[in-house]
């Protein structure tokens, strides 16, 4: 085998390693994925899946990343052709409820799961989750004032709105992902709409 082949092969292994660590954490959670466990999963020895990344925290932190990047793509992606405005804020909360509604991790929003899990438990991990949430939080509070300078009407502060849009989110992923509650998405939706200044979706 060629070093570029191994080296892609490499790549390969690390990026399933990854993927199943971020699907058993969605449902179990960080703390509780296990070396062993994803092992037997992936029909590999314990030093095959600790060995690309040299510890199980960071294992747990490349989970996080990956989780962080499919939110992104999910949710940010379908808003780079657009220019800051109502339209797009309509648009990133579309987004969010079809990530919400059709989540790709099994245990429902991670980033939801790993705040509750995490947000007492200082450590590398926390801070790494800190910096996803506050990045986020302003990067939505920046959508929600472009949203409101463009309609130049008065509307509560931006940060009051950012708070109230992530409370109705995790509202959401709870009556997906506890209560099976299929009308669930389709009244976030409305909700956040309407807490953003909005008009309903067509």
């Amino acid at each position: 085998m060629s070093p570029r082949s191994s080296f892609a092969e490499a790549a390969r292994t690390r990026d399933r390693i990854v993927q199943t660590a971020v699907e058993e954490a969605s449902c179990i959670g960080l703390e509780g994925l296990t070396i062993g466990s994803l092992a037997d999963r992936l029909a590999m020895s314990k030093a095959g899946v600790i060995g690309p990344f040299g510890s199980r925290e960071k294992l747990q932190n490349a989970a996080l990343e990956q989780a962080g990047r499919v939110f992104r793509t999910a949710v940010l992606t379908p808003l780079t052709a657009m220019s800051p405005g109502a339209a797009r804020l309509a648009r990133l909360i579309d987004a969010w409820i079809d990530y919400l509604a059709e989540c790709p991790f099994p245990g429902g929003c991670f980033v939801t799961a790993a705040s509750t899990e995490l947000d007492g438990r200082p450590g590398i991990l926390r801070d790494r989750l800190r910096d996803v949430v506050a990045d986020w939080r302003a990067f939505l509070t920046a959508e929600i004032a472009a949203a409101q300078d463009e309609t130049s009407t008065s509307h509560r502060p931006p940060d009051e709105i950012a708070t109230v849009l992530i409370g109705i989110s995790m509202a959401v992923n709870q009556e997906i992902q506890l209560l099976d509650d299929e009308s669930a998405a389709q009244r976030g939706r409305a909700a956040m709409r309407n807490a953003a200044g909005l008009p309903p979706s067509p």
